[in-house]
C-alpha cells in the first residue's frame, strides 16, 4: 500500500499530486490525470479501479489516455525495486504528465520517500539539476531521465555535476536512443546508468539493460515486439477499437503490441526501430533508425533525427536534423559511402538544437515540417 500520511514540505508544487495519487492507489479517491504544465485534474470516465490516466506524448499525432490501474502502478513500483534491488529518493525531472515523470511519484509513495524535483517549466540545465540533487537526504538516489538530458549533463560536466551525478545509486535513462558517446561518457565516469524501455501502456519502464523486469513477459511476432505482465495497462479511455488493436490475448496471457521492431534472444531485448521509422523512397526501403545511428557516430555530431520527407519524385525521401560542429560535406560524403547513395539525406536541417517535446523526446512533427522547407 502507498503511504498516505506522509507530509511533503518540499517542493510544494508536489503537493497536491502526491496527495491526490495517494488517495487514488488506495482506492479511496478519483483516478487521478495530470495535464500539461503539471496541472492536476481527475479522470472521472474512468472505470474504478483506475489509478491514473497518461496522455501519451503523441510525436506523431497520435495522443492517446492510457489508463492504468491500481494494480499496474503497484506491479511497477515493486517491480523496479526488485530488480535494482533498493527503494530510494527520487530526483523528479520531467512533467508529470508523462508516464516517466508520474511513475517518480508513484514509486516515491509506495516506498514511502521523499521526491525532491527540478524547478517546474524551467530549461532543463545541469545547474537545476544539481540543485536539486544537493537537495536529498537519502542514502540511495534515483532518477529518471531522457536521453537529451543526460547529454547535457554531460557535455563538458563540471566536477559538481560529476559529484551529483556520482551519487546517484540509478539514473533510468529512457524514451529514446541514447547516442553512443553519451554512453561512453558515462562509463568513463562510472554512472550507474540503466537504459529502460518500455511505454505509457507498460506503466513505464519494464525493461532494463535489455533485461525484463521481473513478472514481465517480451515476445518477438515478425519483427514486431509484444509485452506482457503485471504492468499492462487496461487499455485506451473510451476508445475501444485501438485498446483491441494494441492490447489482446494469446495463450492466455494479455499482451500489449508495440508499434516497436526488434529483437529478443536469449532473454535480451533489442530494439531496432519503430514500425514508422521504414521510408519508402522509390521503392527502396530504408531504416532511420539504422542512418541516424550512423550519423550520430560522425566527428562534430552532437545530436541528429532522421525522418521521411514526402518528395515529388521518389514519394519521400530522408530527411536529417543535425547539431554540433561538424563538416556538413564530409558527413554527407561518409553517408554515402557507408550506407550507400539512396541514403543521403535530399532534406537537411542545422537548428541549434533538435526541437523537443515536453517529455524531451523528439518532436517529429515540427522537425517533419521544419526539413520540408530545407531541400538540398
Amino acid at each position: 500500500m502507498p503511504h498516505t500520511d506522509l507530509e511533503h514540505p518540499n517542493p510544494k508544487f508536489l503537493d497536491a499530486p502526491l496527495r491526490a495519487l495517494s488517495l487514488a492507489l488506495a482506492e479511496e479517491g478519483p483516478a487521478v490525470e495530470i495535464l500539461d504544465g503539471n496541472q492536476l485534474t481527475y479522470a472521472s470516465d474512468a472505470s474504478d479501479g483506475t489509478g491514473a490516466v497518461v496522455r501519451t506524448s503523441g510525436s506523431t499525432g497520435m495522443p492517446k489516455r492510457t489508463a492504468l490501474s491500481v494494480d499496474a502502478i503497484a506491479a511497477n513500483a515493486q517491480i523496479t525495486a526488485e530488480f535494482l534491488g533498493f527503494e530510494g529518493q527520487w530526483l523528479l525531472a520531467l512533467p508529470l504528465n508523462y508516464v516517466a515523470g508520474l511513475t517518480v511519484l508513484t514509486r516515491s509513495l509506495y516506498a514511502g520517500t521523499e521526491p525532491v524535483a527540478t524547478e517546474p517549466g524551467a530549461h532543463f540545465s545541469a545547474d537545476l539539476f544539481n540543485q536539486a540533487a544537493a537537495s536529498m537526504t537519502d542514502k540511495r538516489r534515483i532518477t529518471s531521465l531522457v536521453p537529451t538530458m543526460l547529454q547535457r549533463l554531460l557535455t563538458d560536466p563540471s566536477a559538481e555535476t560529476l559529484a551529483s551525478l556520482k551519487r546517484f545509486d540509478a539514473l533510468l535513462i529512457g524514451g529514446g536512443r541514447t547516442p553512443a558517446w553519451v554512453l561512453e561518457a558515462a562509463a568513463r565516469e562510472n554512472l550507474n546508468v540503466f537504459l529502460t524501455y518500455g511505454s505509457a501502456e507498460t506503466c513505464g519502464g519494464c525493461v532494463y539493460n535489455g533485461t525484463p523486469l521481473p513478472g514481465v513477459s517480451v515476445r518477438e511476432e515478425g519483427g514486431r515486439l509484444w509485452l506482457g505482465g503485471p504492468t499492462l495497462a487496461t487499455g485506451y479511455l473510451n476508445d475501444p477499437d485501438r485498446t483491441a488493436e494494441h492490447f489482446r490475448e494469446h495463450d492466455s496471457e494479455r499482451w500489449y503490441l508495440t508499434d516497436d521492431l526488434g529483437t529478443f534472444t536469449n532473454g535480451v531485448v533489442s530494439v531496432s526501430g519503430r514500425v514508422d521509422d521504414v521510408i519508402n523512397s522509390a521503392g527502396i526501403k530504408l531504416s532511420a533508425a539504422h542512418i541516424q545511428r550512423f550519423v550520430e557516430t560522425q566527428p562534430g555530431v552532437t545530436s541528429a533525427l532522421v525522418l521521411g520527407v514526402p518528395h515529388p519524385e521518389w514519394g519521400e525521401a530522408v530527411g536529417l536534423a543535425v547539431t554540433g560542429e561538424y563538416d556538413d560535406a564530409a558527413l554527407l560524403s561518409a553517408i554515402r559511402s557507408e550506407l550507400g547513395a539512396t541514403s543521403v539525406p535530399k532534406f537537411v536541417w542545422h537548428p541549434d538544437e533538435l526541437p523537443l517535446l515536453g517529455n524531451g523526446k523528439p518532436d517529429r512533427l515540427r522537425a517533419a515540417a521544419e526539413l520540408a522547407k530545407h531541400p538540398r
